[in-house]
């Protein structure tokens, strides 16, 4: 068995991993990546597109915010399509100035993986059999497969950064974690098409139909949704029944811009909201889907990483660099205040804009009032707005 040395072993080379490894390696804290998936699958992830603004400026710390501040889209608002009317939720005015920013998941992860090629840091693709070893001890290594031969990775700290069926939080016995989760009726069937987008600004539409939204990644790459059962087969999708069945969820003046052409991917996304608890066990921390799941209503998922990301990277520069040890045991307990204010925001917006078909007619009622009196308060918008721009980033001390 060879053995390999690092000072902090990452799981997993998504987004929030990779981001984790830059913000370390440009500290001077060496890092090395373990990731199951080749490179190209790793860019086939078709995934979240919003950034909230601390996640903005948390790319740009880690030096990789350069195309995305080219190319990437800066919303100051959002629109909601409420039974024919549009509500416009001004960003920028309802919380001081900030805003969000369109680019996708797979362009951000593509910045991470140019950058961290250009640092010589060390990423293992196709590693097999990842296991993490001595969580609880001062003898911390993962143990993996690479072409056929055993490797031994020594380390002081492991991220768990591989998602909800990774084997970061597998590897914890199950009587050490507390687990909340809600699983919705329903999923999202999204398209990817090469078509202008049919508004300048997100729209989230509500509609006795069902929910849907338009969405974007650049100015000629459009990302819709519609609503559909859990058990919806994506085949019995034609793009021609998905167009018409969007048309008939937006108002007029919107189905009548809307331009349509083949789809590039198609695929349904299950909808849950999921927590653990903690977030870490022992040397070992959990970062991102690996920990927690929002449904994607609030675009929370891949922002909720980056502030894990934040808090670990802040939290481990304390440790190396000041000896602060008594930090690491508050990582979770930081994380989860504002993994639990998304999940609610995330849990509120899937439950005012979507059909509930088991929801009786008082309860469907109460929902669209609720709704109504959000948008038609300016507390209320404010209230959406701040959250959707994300709250801030706890501090390190």
């Amino acid at each position: 068995m060879k053995t390999l040395n690092t000072q902090v072993a990452i799981i997993g080379a998504g987004p929030s991993g990779l981001l984790l490894g830059q913000l370390l390696h440009n500290a001077g804290i060496d890092t090395l990546i373990l990731e199951r998936q080749s490179p190209d699958y790793v860019l086939g992830r078709i995934r979240a597109g919003v950034l909230e603004q601390g996640m903005v400026e948390l790319l740009r710390q880690a030096g990789v915010g350069q195309r995305m501040d080219a190319e990437g889209l800066v919303h100051g608002g959002f629109e909601l399509a409420l039974a024919g009317r549009q509500v416009h939720i001004d960003l920028q005015a309802l919380t001081g100035g900030k805003t969000v920013m369109v680019y996708g998941q797979t362009e951000v992860t593509r910045d991470l993986m140019a950058a961290r090629q250009v640092a010589g840091a060390q990423t293992i693709y196709q590693a097999d059999n990842v296991v993490p070893h001595g969580m609880k001890t001062d003898e911390v290594f993962v143990t993996f497969e690479k072409d056929g031969e055993q490797y031994r990775l020594d380390c002081d700290y492991i991220a768990g950064c591989d998602g909800f069926h990774g084997v970061a939080r597998q590897s914890i016995p199950v009587e050490c974690l507390k687990v909340f989760e809600r699983v919705y009726p329903f999923g999202w069937l999204g398209i990817l098409a090469d078509t202008p987008p049919v508004h300048d600004e997100l729209v989230y539409a509500r509609h006795a139909r069902g929910f849907a939204l338009c969405s974007m990644r650049s100015a000629t790459r459009t990302r819709y949704y519609l609503q559909v059962p859990a058990d919806e087969i994506v085949e019995d999708w034609s793009d021609q029944r998905f167009w018409d069945e969007l048309k008939s969820r937006l108002p007029q003046a919107l189905a009548d811009n809307l331009v349509t052409g083949p789809s590039i991917e198609k695929s349904i996304a299950p909808l849950r909201s999921f927590v653990v608890e903690p977030m870490q066990y022992g040397r070992m921390f959990l970062v991102g889907d690996a920990a927690h799941i929002v449904p994607p209503t609030g675009a929370k998922g891949l922002n909720l990483a980056a502030s894990d990301v934040s808090t670990l990277f802040n939290i481990l520069l304390k440790v190396y660099r000041e000896g602060r040890v008594d930090l690491l045991e508050k990582y979770s307990e930081i994380c989860l205040r504002r993994v639990w204010k998304a999940e609610r925001f995330s849990w509120w917006m899937t439950s005012m804009l979507h059909r509930f078909d088991e929801h009786d007619a008082f309860s469907q009622r109460i929902a669209e009032s609720e709704l109504d009196y959000f948008v038609d308060s300016e507390a209320g918008r404010k209230t959406i707005a701040e959250n959707y721009v994300g709250l801030p980033y706890e501090a390190i001390e």
